[in-house]
């Protein structure tokens, strides 16, 4: 059985079975980063050639209508597919009321109790909002972006995470005006240097960045779709205060784990008091035995869709079909949807320092210049290539970086190669694609130590 219940954002959003990704996590963004993109191309086609003169204009409503269309055909299929699998499907929030025994609430409040031998805690995470004036009132969140029915005008992106950025990006994409206000680093875990490049990009492609800065109260100066807030916000390090005036607010500052509202502690499942976090042992089990946890709601595990499908049918298999297999969560790749992407896999280079130290790693790196951006003129010497190796364990390949066109799906091909151990040997003996960004990795010359230039000129 499946209890599955969404309750709503403050701005009464709510949504179909499939969970975060699906409906308010990577489908939608993906699909949105896409739109922003085939602007980008629309903007290139001229350069090989292709003539238009009417006005090219973006329509929001269009795209969100195509978009929620494609995710109600994925929660039909989710629902289709427990029904084939015999998969009681119940739409009602359940919280634990006695060891082996749940209590599911439906849409209408009315309660129903259902035991069962184990379970598996698999609800995710919400976006946080940040505790001042206004701001659940006024601001939204990405529970509530992908289904906005109306443009939302000019925005602030509150937040330097990934989600951040990467709705900046596309917003900034389809034409709207965009600032993000940060309150310290980009991307805090991922390697520092890439996330400065992602920046600097999206800074030079009309996206404005607030550093060092906090929001302390929203106002409503106007209501309507979009309206009109007022932001007051003050310096992280200094007396300062700035105000802005927006259409929309967009909070990106993190999410926390539903964990609190769910009777653990009727049980005596153990969480992390400080972040909600369930920590579990090599094969997702709580300290009650019963009792296992998968995907965004563990503690010290990525926050990543693929990983959390990763474990959940490995511990199926385990618990149902007598197999062994745990989930393997060291070298997880993946991908920022930003305007440039940023794909990774491995270690970040301040994290490979600390596990190897500096001495004991060679950095290879270089910037390249795709083809497709050269006759549309686009920017030289941005996209960036990096590798990370640990030098006594014969160069392994311990941190895989980079920043380009289709990032993705470059850094999913060479994820498969760092889990059969890659080596910059390997690399080296491996014949590139021609002309591709991924076949930059096959000839990588320069090392940071070396101090040398790393521009391109030329094919």
């Amino acid at each position: 059985m499946v209890l599955d219940f969404v309750i709503p954002s403050p701005h009464g959003t709510t949504w179909g079975l499939g969970g975060t990704c699906v409906n308010v996590g990577c489908i939608p963004k993906k699909l949105m980063h896409q739109a922003a993109l085939l602007g980008q191309a629309l903007h290139d086609s001229r350069k090989f050639g292709w003539e238009y003169n009417q006005q090219v204009k973006h329509n929001w409503e269009t795209m969100i209508e195509a978009i929620q269309n494609y995710i109600g055909s994925l929660n039909w299929g989710y629902r289709v597919s427990m029904r084939e699998n015999a998969v009681a499907y119940i739409n009602s929030y359940g919280e634990f009321v006695e060891h082996h025994k749940v209590k599911a609430t439906n849409r209408k409040g009315q309660a129903t109790y259902y035991t069962a031998a184990k379970f598996v805690i698999a609800t995710g995470e919400r976006p946080r909002y940040l505790g001042i004036q206004g701001d659940k009132e006024y601001c939204i969140t990405s529970d509530d972006l992908f289904s906005l029915p109306y443009c939302p005008g000019k925005t602030l992106v509150v937040g330097a995470s990934y989600v951040a950025l990467e709705c900046a990006g596309f917003l900034a994409g389809i034409g709207l005006d965009v600032s993000v206000m940060v309150r310290s680093i980009l991307l805090r875990g991922f390697d520092q240097e890439m996330a400065e490049k992602v920046g600097s990009y999206m800074e030079e492609h009309g996206v404005k960045f607030l550093r060092k800065f906090v929001p302390v109260m929203i106002q409503q100066l106007e209501s309507g779709s979009p309206g009109k807030l007022k932001v007051v916000a003050k310096s992280t390090d200094g007396p300062e205060t700035i105000e802005g005036i927006y259409n929309t607010v967009l909070l990106a500052i993190g999410r926390d784990s539903c964990t609190r509202k769910i009777g653990l502690e009727k049980i005596s499942v153990k969480i992390n008091e400080k972040n909600g976090k369930i920590p579990v042992n090599d094969v997702e089990q709580t300290n009650v035995p019963y009792v296992y946890a998968i995907g965004d709601i563990l503690e010290g595990k990525p926050e990543l869709t693929p990983v959390a499908i990763q474990a959940g049918k490995l511990l199926a298999r385990r618990l149902f079909g007598g197999r062994i297999e745990k989930c393997d969560y060291i070298n997880v790749p993946t991908t920022i949807f930003t305007p440039l992407e940023y794909g990774c896999c491995g270690l970040s280079e301040e994290k490979a320092i600390d596990v190897y130290g500096k001495e004991n790693l060679e950095v290879y790196h270089t910037l390249f210049w795709p083809l497709e951006w050269t006759v549309a003129e686009r920017d030289n010497n941005t996209c960036y290539a990096k590798i990370i190796c640990n030098r006594p364990d014969n160069d392994r390949v311990v941190g895989f970086h980079i920043l380009g066109p289709n990032a993705g799906e470059v850094t999913q091909g060479f994820a498969a190669a760092m889990k059969c151990g890659l080596t910059k040997q390997l690399l080296d003996d491996t014949i590139g694609i021609h002309p591709t960004c991924g076949e930059i990795f096959t000839s990588l010359e320069i090392t940071k130590s070396s101090g040398l230039a790393i521009t391109q000129k030329g094919c």
